[in-house]
């Protein structure tokens, strides 16, 4: 997952301007920012890395509003100069403008979401409105609009490159967007939306941080966490340490499902683990998210009817690959009936286990993890447990993750200790190209955390931007168990490839090579972004890269090829389940996000109970990977009506993934035409464009549903709606 920035630099260009002087820019920032401020000038470290070793809680939200208050000046000097606009005094000024506002932002938006503390979240509290006020006094600037409006009609004449075309035209379109177009009295609407919204989705990131903390399962007796192997039960024990309070504690994972579920031999356990997940956030106390999600719906509904669209989805999705609502639903809908038959099948054999077994009572969804594991055994004679010993998690990474790369894109790595970091538990290395310059650095923090955010997701700290001559600092978050001290820190293999997928994000990042910061790397459709990271997994199992990282940390040897072949023959199995709660989410999220603006606020476990009755999947047996009321990604992390970008984008990594086997597999010149015509684009030209210059076709699905086990025989290519091609 890409995490979303929610405050202003999530939609800003922010970086310094051609419109104030150096002197000036460092008198604007002195005037409001103490010296002694780490944000005060770009850190002196690498790259420009912000110097965490310096860095206080408190030092943030000071440094936000100077950046603010610069960049006003910076933005009012753009739109008041007497100057006739220009692409430079204009378009490529504001992407010089607000630099001590972007390097701020992007360091609190790393530390709020991996090791938060009291300080950052009344700073998050305190910030969201007034960048979202921020944001709004750029983009409803009416004066800096009538320059890059006069710009764009006469676009033809400028003598562009592509992709300043391209920039002056995402400019645009987000000004309209935006509301720049709305008369004076509905700009004070909108206003007073952005405003109320940006409070709501920040109240709701914290609800929900203190609801999966306080919903963590915590037991006396060691005979309920019967079938959990010894280190899991340990890690149970240090976490009930943690928290002062004897026992075992497990701690709430992100999704519906949690991991000790396949294990649990105990079903009242089981049962309770998942009651505790599906209902964390709908207790009725102060951590509810269920009122703020109802009024974020309403208030996003009446945002999208204001700007002229009939729902939020439509406003979304207007510079997506998918481009409309219509096209997201369709794509899911040609995913359910396969979907649906496989959960069926799927739930047939997980009940005639149970009652094989003796089980007194009818299998719920808290059971389905437990009996599909011994059915993947029994079926596949495939162990977990006996896969752990070949996934070290630091061998995964660095023999892994980081040859994989090597061999595809010839880049290489070199651990530094001399960059301070956030946390402890986090790595950080030098990137290199292939000819041996400096590329980029990639951060890495791999463990759970009471005061992290579930999930795994990648973002800057450092964007690249050869307007400034700024290069990439990317990091990856994980939510991995932390081993006990001395212990090798073993991983399953879904794990391995979540540490692929993140590191395919990654690349996006670090291959970056545009000039203007708005559109480089991976700033991208939510639709298009999950797409270098789905294609990457692909690689994990790759003969040659699995032997060179999957080695039993006892024994040194390569995982045997029974196991491979298993792990194989297992890869379609569960995934009517696997692939059912993804889709089921996405379209839950489609249905909260396709109401009208008159729609009053809705009851959240009702509609939910309605939308899910009507999707046509088992979602009984198999409910959605995320509830409404713990739905991260939709409220508070810039994934609203975009999580079938999921599913979309599985699409379009298995569809490259099959250009490549192909056309050879796992070699350099695929590597490097992937990284030329994908991975290093950023949003400089159409997605479905970008795309079928690569592979010279429009994406198919069936290698996806191929890969799933869900294969319908059809054959059929996805292509955008029409007039996709046209630049955003």
């Amino acid at each position: 997952m890409i995490r979303a920035v929610l405050l202003a630099t999530a939609t800003l260009a922010i970086t310094t301007p051609v419109a104030a002087a150096p002197a000036r820019r460092a008198a604007l920032a002195s005037a409001t920012l103490p010296s002694s401020n780490p944000f005060a000038r770009p850190s002196t470290l690498p790259m420009q890395t912000p110097d965490f070793a310096r860095i206080k809680s408190s030092d943030y939200l000071p440094a936000l509003l100077a950046g603010m208050a610069q960049q006003k000046a910076e933005v009012r000097a753009i739109a008041n100069q007497a100057a006739a606009p220009t692409f430079d005094n204009t378009v490529a000024a504001m992407e010089r403008s607000g630099l001590l506002l972007e390097r701020t932002n992007l360091a609190f938006n790393a530390v709020n979401g991996a090791n938060t503390d009291d300080v950052l979240q009344a700073t998050d509290t305190k910030s969201a409105p007034l960048l979202a006020a921020h944001s709004d006094f750029i983009y409803l600037n009416a004066r800096l609009f009538q320059r890059f409006r006069t710009l764009r009609d006469n676009a033809a004449s400028l003598n562009l490159t592509p992709e300043q075309a391209r920039l002056l035209d995402v400019y645009y379109k987000q000004f309209v967007h935006s509301g720049a177009q709305l008369s004076p009295a509905k700009q004070a609407q909108l206003k007073t939306l952005n405003t109320r919204l940006s409070t709501l989705q920040t109240g709701f990131n914290q609800k929900l941080l203190a609801a999966a903390k306080a919903a963590a399962l915590h037991v006396t007796d060691a005979s309920a966490l019967a079938g959990l192997s010894d280190e899991e039960i340990d890690a149970a024990k240090r976490a009930a340490a943690d928290r002062k309070v004897a026992g075992f504690v497990l701690p709430m994972q992100n999704t519906t499902q949690q991991p000790a579920l396949a294990s649990l031999s105990n079903h009242a356990t089981r049962q309770q683990l998942f009651d505790a997940s599906l209902n964390r956030a709908e207790h009725g106390d102060a951590n509810d998210t269920r009122a703020t999600i109802s009024e974020i719906a309403q208030l996003r509904a009446q945002k999208a009817a204001l700007l002229g669209y009939p729902t939020w989805a439509d406003y979304v999705l207007y510079d997506q690959m998918a481009k409309d609502r219509a096209t997201a639903v369709a794509f899911l809908d040609r995913l359910a009936p396969a979907t649906a038959a496989k959960q069926r099948q799927e739930a047939s054999d997980i009940r005639a286990l149970a009652k094989a077994q003796g089980a007194t009572y009818t299998p719920t969804a808290a059971d389905w993890n437990y009996y599909a594991e011994q059915i993947r055994k029994s079926r596949y004679a495939l162990n977990q447990d006996e896969l752990k010993p070949y996934f070290e998690f630091n061998k995964v990474l660095t023999d892994g993750v980081f040859y994989a790369a090597n061999q595809l894109y010839g880049i290489t790595f070199r651990e530094r200790k001399d960059i301070p970091t956030w946390s402890p538990d986090m790595r950080v290395f030098q990137v290199y190209d292939a000819d041996g310059k400096e590329l980029a650095l990639f951060m890495i923090d791999p463990w759970k955390r009471d005061n992290k955010n579930g999930g795994a997701w990648m973002d800057n700290l450092v964007k690249q931007a050869t307007l400034r001559g700024t290069r990439p600092v990317v990091y990856n978050v994980q939510n991995f168990t932390k081993p006990a001290p001395g212990q090798p820190a073993l991983i399953n293999f879904d794990d391995v490839t979540t540490m692929f997928h993140e590191f395919g994000h990654a690349l996006h990042g670090m291959f970056a090579a545009e000039t203007y910061p708005k559109i480089s790397g991976a700033d991208t459709a939510r639709d298009f972004v999950e797409f270098p990271s789905q294609f990457n997994e692909n690689w994990a199992l790759d003969p040659k890269v699995l032997a060179h990282y999957a080695v039993n940390y006892k024994t040194g040897q390569v995982i045997p090829q029974d196991l491979v072949d298993k792990i194989k023959r297992s890869g379609t199995f569960n995934q009517g389940y696997d692939n059912g709660e993804t889709l089921t989410a996405a379209r839950l999220d489609l249905d909260w996000h396709s109401l009208p603006a008159t729609t009053p606020r809705q009851d959240v476990d009702k509609f939910e109970a309605d939308a899910l009755a009507h999707g046509g999947f088992d979602v009984a047996d198999v409910p959605p990977r995320y509830r409404s009321s713990y739905f991260l990604h939709i409220w508070s992390n810039g994934y609203s009506a975009g999580y079938y970008a999921y599913p979309w984008t599985r699409m379009l990594g298995q569809d490259a993934f099959a250009w490549f086997q192909e056309h050879g597999g796992l070699t350099r010149a695929n590597g490097q035409r992937f990284r030329d015509m994908i991975l290093s684009r950023g949003n400089t030209m159409d997605y479905a464009t970008m795309y079928r210059a690569f592979a010279g076709r429009d994406p198919s699905i069936q290698p996806y549903l191929n890969y799933y086990g869900l294969s319908s025989g059809s054959d059929a290519t996805v292509s955008p709606p029409a007039g996709s091609n046209t630049t955003k």
